[in-house]
């Protein structure tokens, strides 16, 4: 058996990168690793630590395949990516103030969630 030692990175679909950069960038502060190769499509890597996001502009297999997925409002019910930000209360003034749609954690936890404008989860968690 082998042993997982970190996550290096997660991937999130994208339909329009530049719309996905100024959310990501623009919004969120996110910042571009700048070591991304050409790989034949439109994308971006941002830092988050040691861990990195890579958005990918490429089509979503289940639109392709005209799969429709409702999706639950609260996206703390859905897949998701969850990051730590040092304070919920900018976030929420941040998110509200640009007209994002978010919802707090139902468990009590200092958490809150939103969607990017591609409709995928993000989970931010108040540092401790």
């Amino acid at each position: 058996m082998i042993k997982v030692t970190r996550l290096l990175h997660c991937t999130v679909l994208v339909n329009d990168l530049s719309q996905a950069i100024e959310f990501y960038e623009g919004l969120l502060g996110f910042t571009v690793e700048p070591s991304r190769p050409e790989l034949g499509y439109p994308g971006r890597w941002y830092c988050l630590g040691e861990q990195q996001i890579h958005l990918m502009e490429l089509a979503d297999p289940e639109k392709l395949k005209a799969i429709q997925v409702d999706k639950p409002e609260h996206a703390g019910r859905d897949r998701h990516i969850a990051v730590e930000v040092d304070s919920l209360e900018k976030l929420a003034k941040l998110l509200e103030c640009s007209g994002i749609n978010f919802t707090m954690s139902r468990s009590g936890r200092q958490a809150l969630f939103c969607r990017d404008p591609d409709g995928n989860g993000l989970e931010f968690i108040q540092a401790s």
